[in-house]
């Protein structure tokens, strides 16, 4: 191997893609007039041999390495190596762990690419997030077919709170309101069984939530709206579309948003195999 270059040359040396440890490099560069300096990544390095592999060609010119390894017997290879070469070296990752070692009262996971994983994890989160506000109240039949999860059931049963607690969670769901003078869109009978999940609460829990919410809009609790007959007879259309559907059911009542998704959560989990 041979360095053609005259330009000072920078190696990055990454175990995981190196994003870093360039943007450090190319801001320390622009001190000097970075378009003097050439910068060579080398992404998922992750053993001995092909460290030194890098070393032998820098130390060929006028080089210098920086490198985010986490792995601490990496990074001793490096300033071994690089030391035998008078390779200077800037190290990443390695004072900023021993300052996190000093504060934190647990072990690293020492996992490479980890930050990755956990932006990938966020930006998953809000796709999932802006999926459920999409297709949350049935205002989008399309979106059936793509969630992993829908949920079913009457006015007041808690998909709306459920949805967004479960996008938090990163799975894409889709809520869809039973009404007996509807009849649900046919996109819901195209959705796997195992990937609907249904809502039932107890009539007299629900004629008490409904009635309040009638008088926080300022309207007659007396409404049909919260009427036992109204709300039997709701409840027992959406009995018969689940029992259609051969889906999974789960009773509401009295329980919170987070035990109701943990349940569902372990159901979603079983049917993709976890």
């Amino acid at each position: 191997m041979s360095v053609s270059s005259k330009k000072p040359v920078v190696y990055i040396i990454s175990d995981s893609i190196g994003e870093t440890a360039e943007f450090v490099v190319k801001a320390a560069a622009s001190q000097y007039d970075s378009e003097e300096v050439e910068v060579r990544r080398i992404p998922f390095v992750s053993d001995s041999a092909r460290i030194i592999e890098i070393l032998e060609e820098a130390a060929l010119g006028n080089s210098a390495v920086a490198y985010t390894l986490v792995l601490p017997e990496l990074r001793r290879v490096v300033e071994s190596e690089a030391a035998k070469r008078n390779i200077p070296t800037a190290d990443i990752m390695g004072p900023a762990m021993s300052a996190f070692s000093r504060i934190m009262e647990k072990e690293p996971h020492l996992e490479p690419g980890r930050v990755r994983r956990l932006d990938e994890d966020y930006f998953r989160r809000i796709a999932a997030v802006e999926f459920a506000v999409k297709y949350d109240d049935g205002k989008d039949p399309r979106g059936l077919r793509l969630a992993e999860v829908v949920l079913i059931g009457i006015s007041r049963t808690s998909k709306t709170p459920l949805s967004m607690y479960l996008a938090h969670r990163r799975v894409m769901v889709a809520n869809l309101p039973l009404v007996p003078e509807v009849e649900p869109p046919e996109e819901l009978f195209w959705v796997p069984s195992e990937r609907v999940i249904g809502l039932m609460i107890d009539p007299g829990q629900l004629r008490s939530i409904r009635q309040e919410r009638l008088n926080s809009l300022g309207l007659n609790a007396q409404a049909d709206y919260a009427s036992m007959e109204r709300i039997t007879a709701e409840l027992d259309y959406a009995r018969r579309i689940m029992e259609q559907i051969r889906c999974t059911v789960f009773d509401v009542s009295n329980k919170a948003v987070e035990e109701v998704a943990n349940q569902i959560m372990q159901v979603v989990k079983e049917g993709w195999g976890n």
